[in-house]
């Protein structure tokens, strides 16, 4: 494998999607991967596709992280791995029910991987980032952080919280050498819209 000065960036939900595309365009770009998605078989072809393509050292990670023991596991590889250096906060899920039509654990769930996921696996990496003076967080929120009127209101407000995040993260951590960065896509043809009630939506043309 091809070592690299850019160090390892660990990416969630990296199996498809945006996730798939960050992965793709960090290789080629002189990062090595940390891919990590539940579903295995994807995540070892988009590994295998992008090491021949690009000669970067990929490592696979199959992890559901609203399981709490398969997050502590990223998040204390997040600690302890000294070549990360950079973080991809962008497994999720959404949702266009309403509240009248939702199910509360459903809801509970997009909470957990949404939220709290991404701000334990941020509160795993800052520490080690700023120690070292150097490292990217890029945390991946939604349009509707903004237009929370779009789609389910526990989907935007969850984006919201990723938006309000960043901010504050940009100021704990600017000056210590960390850059920060909250990405808000509009509707981009991902699986995310692949549910039926959400198809019903428009799927957007892919770019």
């Amino acid at each position: 494998m091809t070592s690299s000065t850019n160090g390892f960036a660990l990416i969630t939900g990296a199996s498809a999607g945006i996730g798939a595309i960050y992965a793709d365009r960090l290789a080629k770009r002189g990062f090595n991967l940390i891919l990590v998605a539940r579903n295995q078989s994807r995540l070892n072809a988009l590994a295998e596709r992008l090491t021949k393509e690009t000669g970067r050292s990929i490592e696979t990670i199959a992890a559901d992280l609203n399981d709490k023991a398969a997050l502590a596991k990223i998040e204390t590889l997040l600690r302890e791995d000294p070549r990360i250096t950079m973080l991809v906060n962008n497994a999720g899920i959404g949702s266009v029910a309403s509240v009248l039509d939702g199910h509360v654990d459903s809801m509970e769930s997009m909470i957990n991987l949404n939220i709290t996921a991404l701000t334990r696996l941020t509160y795993a990496v800052a520490p080690t980032f700023v120690a070292k003076g150097s490292g990217t967080i890029i945390n991946i929120s939604s349009v509707v952080g903004i237009a929370v009127e779009l789609l389910n209101g526990v989907y935007s407000a969850s984006k919201s919280y990723v938006l309000s995040f960043g901010h504050a993260l940009q100021r704990d951590l600017a000056g210590k050498g960390v850059r920060v960065q909250t990405v808000l896509p509009a509707a981009t043809a991902t699986e995310f819209w692949d549910v039926p009630a959400i198809r019903s939506k428009r799927k957007p043309r892919a770019r």
